[in-house]
């Protein structure tokens, strides 16, 4: 089941031998982008938990695979309580960007499946990034017995 607001869109990436070149953003473009960043993550290691109260992010992986964690923790949402995991990488199927609204916490880390190394993921968010509106903690403190290990997350 989907997270009420969170969108996945399939990107393209065209490849030949020479190399390849992969599509993030398109028309339609997103209303605003306020910064876009790179955040790698080295293997056997876990970013997470945040969330932010005002910032919508797009996660597109640009290097490697990563599982990237959400839990819906917006009172009222149509699926508040949900928990979403999903492989995203560089290339075929799992090349995609997801689209997160405010609200949402979210954690990722390189794919404990794949590769023994770093992933890069690049975010282009709606809003520059704002200390004061971003949270970090725990999930165990709001959801102490939902099992993260076994989503391969951590905690």
């Amino acid at each position: 089941m989907m997270i009420d607001g969170v969108i996945i869109t399939p990107l393209r990436e065209m490849a030949d031998a020479r190399g390849s070149v992969r599509h993030v953003l398109r028309p339609p473009m997103p209303d605003c982008i306020g910064e876009v960043y790179f955040s790698r993550v080295e293997p056997g290691v876990v970013k997470a938990w945040h969330l932010h109260s005002r910032m919508t992010l797009r996660y597109v992986v640009a290097y490697g695979r990563i599982l990237l964690g959400l839990y819906d923790a917006r009172a009222g949402s149509p699926t508040e309580g949900l928990v979403m995991c999903l492989r995203l990488s560089d290339t075929g199927a799992d090349y995609k960007m997801v689209t997160i609204p405010p609200g949402i916490w979210n954690g990722f880390r390189a794919d404990p499946d794949g590769p023994d190394e770093a992933a890069v993921v690049l975010n282009c968010p709606d809003l520059p990034h704002d200390p004061n509106e971003i949270v970090r903690a725990n999930p165990r403190s709001f959801l102490p017995d939902f099992p993260w290990g076994e989503y391969g997350l951590g905690g």
